[in-house]
């Protein structure tokens, strides 16, 4: 009975998740569709221009990082190359963990050294 009920729950999950993989793809279709026709095919940071052959490079960015806000005036999103695309988020990972391995400290470096601070004593010994 437990390989029953094991087979019938592993069943479900399976099913699921084929189910949400199915609604992403239907989402990214839906978006990547709109904002090839709103925008045209060039990439938005190398100006790396794009025809039908080589369509499949260029990809759609949100700009806040939301796969799921995909207002239809594609307001959040740009076109990006593969490359340019992959630095973006590269870019962002790093800025994202950078901020969270500086808790608790200042975001502005303080200045140790001071030139200046025996610039009194060394104009006095010329007197």
């Amino acid at each position: 009975m437990t390989l029953k009920k094991t087979s019938s729950a592993k069943d479900k999950l399976d099913q699921i998740v084929i189910e949400a993989r199915r609604n992403q793809e239907l989402r990214e279709q839906s978006y990547r569709g709109q904002a090839l026709k709103l925008y045209p095919w060039i990439c938005g940071r190398c100006a790396r221009e794009f025809t039908h052959k080589n369509l499949t490079e260029l990809t759609v960015h949100h700009k806040d990082h939301n796969h799921d806000n995909n207002p239809a005036d594609g307001s959040n999103w740009e076109l990006l190359c593969l490359y340019c695309h992959d630095n973006e988020h590269a870019r962002y990972e790093e800025t994202r963990f950078s901020k969270g391995s500086q808790a608790g400290k200042s975001s502005t470096s303080v200045a140790t050294h001071n030139p200046f601070a025996n610039l009194q004593s060394l104009l006095n010994k010329d007197k």
